[in-house]
């Protein structure tokens, strides 16, 4: 392992789902950025074809797939043209309530986007890895899955489900050349956390709580995501890697 190309990615291809904005758009610009071919999957065509072109002006060779993760028949199409050595599983759906706030159909709407269609997606991926030899699965769950607080359940239980995930696919496709990994985010400045960042009570308790006193960047998150697709985390097997700053350790 040579370190001029110990990370690099060139000859693979990366599916990336939830990538047209946010921390999946910046594991997508990692990936591309080290050579991968990567295609972008969301539900909405249009930040998907703008993704695209701001990888493209970078570049990087990307392509759009709107699909809804919940469709079975959509994740079996976007397998069969994105083909990928790398699988990013990013999609996931946050419903901010207390358990008995929820009804069975809202539980079972939260758990089929974050749990069950991850799921399915990452085995029939490892299946066609698998075949060929090699490939990585990388799953982003959440430090929220391992933790608890009032006001939100169900998306911590998915995301610690997506955990198991994980370790029980590193042990089955390990012999085949499969390694299955994640990344744990902390509190990160995206769109979708906008009004919590604006929230001046919120941004405090972040600079208190936090060792580094501060959200996370989205660029923050791609150092993670390129170690564990590339061969310098080769030996990296049923991980869950924390990108928090610190968050999830101080007492």
């Amino acid at each position: 392992m040579r370190p001029d190309t110990l990370f690099s990615l060139t000859g693979r291809r990366a599916l990336v789902t939830g990538a047209g904005r946010g921390l999946g758009f910046q594991i997508a610009r990692a990936l591309a950025g080290a050579g991968a071919q990567v295609w972008i999957t969301g539900r909405s065509p249009a930040p998907l074809e703008a993704a695209c072109a701001a990888l493209a002006a970078e570049g990087g060779m990307a392509h759009p797939l709107a699909f809804d993760l919940a469709d079975a028949a959509g994740r079996r199409d976007a397998l069969a043209e994105a083909r990928p050595d790398i699988l990013v599983n990013n999609v996931g759906a946050r419903d901010r309530r207390g358990l008995g706030a929820f009804d069975d159909a809202a539980i079972r709407a939260l758990i089929e986007t974050d749990l069950i269609a991850t799921i399915s997606l990452s085995r029939d991926a490892a299946g066609a890895m698998a075949a060929r030899g090699h490939g990585r699965v990388i799953s982003v769950t959440s430090i929220v899955g391992p933790m608890a607080r009032p006001g939100d359940s169900v998306y911590p239980i998915a995301k610690e489900g997506v955990a198991a995930m994980t370790r029980a696919m590193a042990v089955e496709y390990g012999p085949m050349g499969v390694t299955a990994n994640a990344i744990a985010p902390g509190m990160f400045a995206t769109e979708t956390n906008a009004s919590m960042t604006e929230d001046a009570a919120v941004t405090d308790f972040v600079r208190l709580r936090n060792p580094l006193g501060r959200w996370g960047r989205p660029e923050e998150i791609a150092g993670a995501a390129l170690f564990l697709a590339s061969d310098a985390a080769s030996y990296v097997n049923g991980h869950v890697l924390v990108v928090d700053g610190g968050h999830s350790v101080r007492f």
